[in-house]
């Protein structure tokens, strides 16, 4: 592997020069673009080992004799389409340090306006070369929550599509109109704007830092599972979404992740392993993400991640996605009686929710029905399901004794928070963002940034005592105790009680439907309306000056 891609560069022009020419016959300009384009080569080839050096010296070789015929827009194509490789191997491998260089690239073709010639060529189809990087490039900066750089970026997009639109009387231009309006809605989706001194919006991340989960301290007695695998599967009508990812799974695949960190720093690190050697354990649990998969891609992704589970490791289910009623009443109650959620069909759906059947004897063929979880429970297994129909999940059995752990949302929600549903779940929200997902149920839309680190400070505390609370309870089921182990989990259980109090506290969540539930079931006394938890949470709404919008004696109201 080459450890210095500007050192080999200049061993490559080196070859090419002592082969073909004196570098005095190169034009300034054109020495430049070849510099470029080697080493996007090496870039490439240090990151895949797809070709040898010398088939790369090959190339730029050739480059020279075909009288450097190689254009800017070239140039920038190959440095876009690695880019693209970057943030592939980031899906493939979930460890977020891909991404920056990702950004790197795309960032350089921007600055170095590689593609500033396209436009004055009469070939749409370059047009779109460029209009595609833009549409990769936003999808990057959205997963570093680099939003300055996004909105500069939907601008220039906008433009581009202006121009292209105008000049070339295409069929795609609806198309890109449409990415336009799915990107600035993806960017308006957070219901509560943290706002600096000078009216700046502050940008704040949901991927879990050093200080996110809390401690595990003496005394706890937890099991030692890793989280290892995720699906995150999202199939909602009419949520905002941007690039096959809807605003629920871009929230929950965050929720997995670890603040990431520049590539090249962290394999400087002193005591990292040697990039031959194969990790002891990733960084980040190793994520699918399935946008509106028909069934049978849903249990090929499925089962090959469970088949793949390491030892000791847990796989985790998320699924954001439209509920299947069963159609009429059931003689038995087993697992494909209750429903489940939508998977893809070419079907129209009616109603929004309602699956309309052909023959109601039947069960819906294009649902995933809680029996068809039921084969892999023979690991440990650890399931969301963001859903109207999330309660068809309470009804598991675990077969096989291993740790198995359902996590629903509520089934329906207040009218005055019903219409929010395109910008996404409150309960998909709790558990990216606790407190930007309290702040919406209280009524508020910003918050000053000294506020906000205040409440997330307390918020910590909440969290450190809620994790006492499960790991002293003597009725909990021992699954949630097995999955606290791990940072990830012990961060979702914790932000999932909190969510339930609070749900349980307030005012207008006055139907049973209005609240998350489980499997197993939580001790309620011990955990979601223990009474040391909700004064905390009374605690939270009187720094906001929101605690009018709580029941004060919540207890008695049950």
């Amino acid at each position: 592997t080459l450890q210095n891609p500007r050192a080999s560069t200049e061993f490559a022009l080196k070859e090419i020069m002592s082969s073909g020419g004196a570098e005095d016959d190169i034009p300034q300009a054109e020495r430049k673009t070849v510099t470029d384009f080697c080493y996007l080569l090496d870039k490439s080839k240090q990151l895949f080992n797809g070709l040898s050096f010398g088939t790369y010296i090959s190339i730029c070789k050739q480059v020279l004799d075909n009288r450097y015929g190689l254009k800017r827009w070239q140039i920038g194509e190959i440095a876009s389409k690695i880019g693209q490789l970057y943030y592939h191997y980031y899906l493939r491998t979930s460890e977020t340090s891909y991404l920056n260089e990702a950004f790197s690239f795309y960032s350089a073709i921007r600055q170095r306006s590689y593609y500033s010639q396209v436009n004055k060529e009469d070939r749409p189809e370059l047009v779109v070369k460029k209009l595609r990087y833009y549409a990769r490039f936003i999808v990057v900066c959205l997963l570093l929550n680099k939003m300055d750089v996004v909105k500069d970026l939907v601008k220039e997009l906008s433009d581009e599509i202006e121009d292209y639109t105008h000049r070339f009387n295409t069929e795609d231009q609806v198309e890109w109109n449409l990415v336009l309006q799915e990107v600035a809605a993806f960017i308006e989706a957070d219901p509560v704007m943290v706002l600096n001194d000078d009216n700046t919006i502050v940008i704040t991340s949901n991927r879990l830092s050093e200080t996110g989960a809390p401690l595990l301290e003496q005394g706890m007695i937890v099991g030692q599972l890793a989280l290892a695998d995720a699906l995150i599967i999202g199939n909602c009508n009419n949520q905002v979404k941007f690039s096959e990812l809807t605003i629920d799974m871009f929230r929950m695949l965050q929720a997995l992740e670890r603040e990431p960190m520049n590539l090249a720093s962290q394999m400087n690190k002193p005591g990292m392993q040697e990039s031959t050697e194969k990790p002891a354990r990733r960084e980040n649990p190793h994520k699918y993400l399935l946008y509106k998969p028909t069934f049978s891609q849903l249990y090929t992704f499925l089962a090959a991640s469970f088949k793949e589970l390491p030892a000791n490791s847990v796989l985790l289910i998320y699924l954001s996605a439209t509920g299947v009623f069963p159609s009429g009443r059931s003689d038995s109650e087993g697992p494909y009686d209750f429903g489940g959620v939508l998977t893809n069909s070419n079907r129209d759906i009616i109603n929004g929710d309602a699956i309309h059947k052909r023959n109601q004897s039947y069960k819906e063929m294009h649902c995933l029905h809680p029996g068809d979880l039921y084969p892999f429970t023979r690991k440990p297994l650890f399931i969301i399901v963001d859903s109207s129909n999330s309660v068809a999940y309470k009804n598991f059995t675990n077969l096989f004794g291993q740790p198995l752990v359902c996590l629903l949302s509520p089934t329906a929600y207040p009218k005055a928070l019903q219409d929010q549903s395109q910008r996404g779940s409150l309960f998909t929200l709790f558990l990216n963002n606790p407190l930007m997902a309290f702040l919406f149920v209280s009524g508020l839309s910003s918050m000053r940034r000294g506020l906000w680190e205040k409440c997330q400070d307390y918020l910590r505390k909440i969290n450190r005592d809620i994790a006492q609370l499960l790991t002293h309870s003597r009725s909990i089921d021992q699954s949630f105790l097995q999955f606290f182990g791990d940072e990830f989990l012990r961060l979702l259980l914790t932000r999932f009680i909190f969510c339930s109090a609070t749900m349980r506290m307030h005012k207008i969540f006055r139907e049973t439907r209005n609240y998350p539930e489980s499997y197993p079931q939580l001790p309620r006394d011990e955990t979601v309306e223990n009474p040391h938890l909700q004064k905390h949470i009374l605690e939270l709404a009187s720094i906001l000056d929101v605690r009018n919008v709580f029941l004060e004696n919540t207890l008695d109201d049950y």
